[in-house]
């Protein structure tokens, strides 16, 4: 049984309160568009971007967001001071709000780049990986690293505290914690998502013997009641496939976590925005499934669901006009809304 968790004062909302995190093949600019449309406060992270990717690649296509996206943060998966230094130089350059270094991806992909997880044994080079890229920021952005609690069955707090107290030293003054080890060899990505024993109560611990550092939780967390205990405490929580795949829980957790008086959660008036970020999209050259694949959650729960995906989800309508497309999947929809 997990330890009991840590309590102190409230702490005022910090720009970390709500983040929806990095996720690969996922959170791209569309995906990002649609959260911000349900949310107005959330802290939004790009998928993980490479440092060869973007400093051998297609800047402009890793790189470039739309306005309405901000708060927008860039993770980056690299393990070169120098490389990473010059790609937070091109985040500082495209407006981003953040840059964040990922320190806890298992994938073996990942790890034969010498990036990701692995990273956590080598908490000097992290450190010193994130001074380069404070320094190379200019103190227009911040600098976080995403981390895990340790690496495969090593339990130990005292190995995460060690390696936030050296990062630290770097200039990072904002981690997010994955509460979870990972483990490199013998589980997936996905079992390392779900088989090592969540420890919410290390976050707390790391925040109690660094309160001067931001600690932001991540693992575990579906609902606004497993959030809420822990941000008292903590300066914020990351949520991920929940609210990818029920984006419209987004708009609730918002008003909530933010004391906002947001009007009701109106679905339709959303997805009217996005056919018509669609059409601009798809004016661009964008395909609009490229799009509406973000969204297929929208209406979970909701009376005519199953339909209104299949339309949304169906190829065979991709050379269609978006708006033509919309109102066959509103016609999906509505016999069930009036039955």
């Amino acid at each position: 049984m997990e330890a009991p968790l840590l309590t102190s004062a409230p702490i005022a909302t910090s720009p970390w309160r709500l983040c929806v995190a990095p996720m690969l093949d996922w959170t791209d600019r569309h995906c990002r568009h649609l959260h911000r449309l349900l949310s107005p406060h959330a802290r939004l992270y790009t998928e993980m971007v490479t440092t060869g990717a973007l400093l051998h690649g297609d800047i402009a296509r890793h790189l470039d967001f739309g306005p309405a996206e901000h708060p927008v943060a860039l993770q980056l998966g690299g393990s070169e001071p120098a490389d990473l230094a010059a790609c937070v130089a091109l985040a500082l350059r495209w407006g981003y709000d953040e840059v964040n270094l990922n320190c806890g991806c298992p994938s073996e992909r990942v790890q034969r780049g010498a990036f990701g997880a692995c990273l956590m044994a080598e908490p000097a080079l992290v450190r010193d990986s994130v001074a380069a890229m404070a320094d190379a920021a200019q103190g227009c952005l911040p600098i976080s690293v995403k981390h895990r609690l340790g690496i495969d069955r090593t339990d130990s707090y005292g190995f995460v505290r060690d390696f936030v107290g050296t990062v630290a030293e770097g200039g990072c003054k904002t981690f997010i914690v994955h509460a979870r080890n990972a483990w490199l060899q013998g589980l997936s990505p996905k079992q390392n998502r779900e088989v090592p024993p969540l420890k919410h109560a290390w976050a707390h611990q790391l925040k109690a013997d660094f309160p001067r550092l931001a600690f932001v939780l991540n693992g575990g967390l579906a609902t606004l009641a497993q959030m809420q205990p822990h941000l008292s405490a903590l300066d914020g929580v990351m949520v991920g496939r929940q609210a990818y795949h029920q984006p419209a829980d987004l708009a609730l957790w918002d008003a909530a976590l933010f004391a906002t008086n947001a009007p009701a959660l109106d679905l339709g008036a959303v997805e009217q925005a996005m056919v018509a970020y669609m059409a601009q999209q798809q004016a661009s050259g964008v395909a609009w499934p490229q799009v509406a694949r973000h969204m297929l959650g929208l209406r979970h729960g909701q009376a005519g669901a199953r339909r209104w995906r299949q339309v949304w989800s169906d190829h065979r309508l991709r050379h269609l006009p978006v708006q033509q497309v919309a109102v066959q999947a509103l016609g999906a929809l509505q016999p069930a809304i009036t039955r």
